[in-house]
Formats: C-alpha cells, sequence, structure tokens
C-alpha cells in the first residue's frame, strides 16, 4: 500500500504541483511543481525511541498528547533533521520520560509502510529508577512483564517491541528485530 501525504504546492516556488511520471525515467508518480518543475519525493518518516530498562521493569509513559491520548507507550517520537537515530531515540527518552540511561544496541526495526513510517527502537538501561516526565507525559513508571498494560498499549510498535524484549530477556540474549506492520 502507498502511503500519501498529498503534496499540492512546491516548496521551492509556492506554485501548484501535478502527479505524473517524471521525465527521468522514473517510474512512480510523483508530485512535480507545474512552474520550476522540481520534483518532491514523499518518504517515510522516522519514529526513534527506546526500551528504557531497569532490572525485570521497563519504563512506559502515559501519553499526554493526542494520538491516543491517556494511553502507555515507550518513550518515542519523530526524529528531528541533523540527528542520527540514537540520538533522537535518547532525546525522546529524556524529554518525555526526564530519565537518565546509557544507551544500548538497536533492538527493533518496524516498517509501518500503511502510515509511512519506520520505527526504530534501542535498548536503554536505566541509571537512576527516579524520572521527571515532560509536558507530552502524564506520568512515567516501571512496569514488570506481569505489570504491563497490555491492553491500554497506544501504538501496535509498542506492543511488538515489548513482546520481543520480554521474549529476548527470558532467552537470555538481546537480537535486533526487523519486520514489518500491516
Amino acid at each position: 500500500m502507498m502511503f500519501d501525504r498529498t503534496i499540492r504546492h512546491c516548496r521551492q516556488c509556492g506554485a501548484p504541483v501535478a502527479r505524473r511520471l517524471p521525465d527521468d525515467g522514473d517510474t512512480k508518480l510523483r508530485a512535480i511543481c507545474t512552474a520550476c518543475h522540481t520534483v518532491h519525493y514523499e518518504n517515510p518518516l522516522n519514529v526513534v525511541g527506546t526500551v528504557p530498562h531497569w532490572g525485570d521493569q521497563v519504563l512506559l509513559c502515559k501519553r499526554n498528547i493526542e494520538p491516543r491520548k491517556g494511553k502507555w507507550t515507550l518513550p518515542a517520537g519523530f526524529m528531528e533533521l541533523g540527528e542520527s537515530t540514537s540520538e533522537g531515540a535518547a532525546r525522546e527518552t529524556t524529554e518525555e520520560a526526564g530519565a537518565q540511561f546509557i544507551m544500548e544496541d538497536l533492538f527493533t526495526v518496524m516498517s509501518v509502510a500503511r502510515v509511512g513510517q519506520v520505527h526504530l527502537y534501542y535498548r536503554a538501561r536505566l541509571t537512576s529508577d527516579v524520572f521527571d516526565p515532560g509536558h507530552e507525559t502524564m506520568e512515567a513508571r516501571l512496569f514488570t512483564e506481569e505489570e504491563i498494560p497490555w491492553d491500554e498499549l497506544a501504538f501496535r510498535t509498542v506492543k511488538e517491541t515489548l513482546e520481543h524484549y520480554f521474549a529476548d530477556r527470558r532467552a537470555g540474549h538481546f537480537s535486533t528485530h526487523a519486520f514489518d506492520i500491516a
């Protein structure tokens, strides 16, 4: 499924765009400026975050923003220009949870084509169990696997990441998991 953000105006000159095949041999319809002929490519957005862990617990944040306000999530958000995926994940964890941590390895990579996103989660070892959540978070709290509010998780990517995390923890070793979310 192709995600369409529907570009209507050229980012270069502001003129309307038309959806057509570019003259360079490209085989996909693109938004092309009717005045300056700039080709606009629509690429996925990266969502970056962490699985912050403390002993046998993980840190979840209760969302204070839409979408899914009041639901639980891992600290994550859209990657910013000029930062690496791990830098973005660290920034989001600091902003949303006010957590102190050491970044670890990349843990999950999920393509969510239907919404034009790629989600990347890193493991992060918490160095303190004291949190200072930002304005996007109502509450930041540690949960064991049995305590996770599975029916109150905000996103499927969070659920899948947590399921892989606890399965790997039980197995005694962590791997990187890459998969598609339909």
